[in-house]
């Protein structure tokens, strides 16, 4: 089985290696800590100014490249189209015959040193968002709006946003995604403190 999964990755890695490299923008790694912006004595101001720090980590390429607003996901710091093309298919994980797991296993995959890319990124639920989760062309207050709203957020209280943020495996991806992959902004600690503190402080949206 081992075995499988190796050539099955190796051939995803070849098929791909003929396709232009995309190069890493590096990222900021900075994330201000939610005591930061105790000095704002307006509980709804600090609220929307939490939240715009907290969206360094939403509005990263590692997380919006999972969450478009067509079937097909995007790639790289550029968030470029994939490639090879592959679609969403009616559970977000692709269709027959051309499935995200083809290429994406249960863990990140290095490659060798002479291909075009590093590594492939893997996860056991490696999948895109739903599609009412699409964040992608949309304004920081709408993605806000949207993540309040359990109708396009998977049908999460702001309890459980928090919890999804702050606990969730296929989120902490985003701080290790493999090599030539540059990590979101902070830890995930300090992404589920800045969102506890943003609904603490009344979960207000940025304009």
């Amino acid at each position: 089985m081992r075995a499988a999964i190796v050539l099955t990755s190796l051939a995803c890695a070849t098929a791909l290696a003929s396709i232009h490299s995309f190069a890493q923008t590096p990222q900021s790694s900075g994330l201000h800590d939610p005591s930061t912006f105790a000095s704002i004595s307006d509980p709804a101001a600090r609220s929307r100014a939490l939240f715009t720090e907290a969206a360094k980590v939403i509005m990263n390429p590692r997380c919006m490249n999972c969450h478009p607003a067509s079937d097909r996901p995007t790639q790289g710091n550029d968030m470029h189209a994939h490639m090879p093309p592959v679609t969403r298919g009616d559970a977000g994980d692709g269709v027959p015959g051309n499935t995200c797991g083809a290429c994406h296993t249960d863990h990140n995959f290095t490659l060798a040193e002479h291909a075009s890319y590093r590594s492939i990124p893997g996860h056991p639920r490696w999948s895109l968002a739903p599609i009412e989760m699409a964040w992608q062309g949309k304004s920081l207050g709408e993605i806000c709006l949207q993540l309040k709203d359990p109708k396009r957020n998977g049908g999460r209280d702001l309890a459980l946003l928090h919890e999804h943020a702050a606990t969730d495996d296929l989120i902490a991806w985003g701080w290790q995604p493999g090599a030539g992959r540059d990590p979101s902004p902070g830890t995930q600690q300090l992404f589920g403190a800045l969102v506890q503190a943003w609904i603490d402080t009344g979960a207000q949206c940025p304009s």
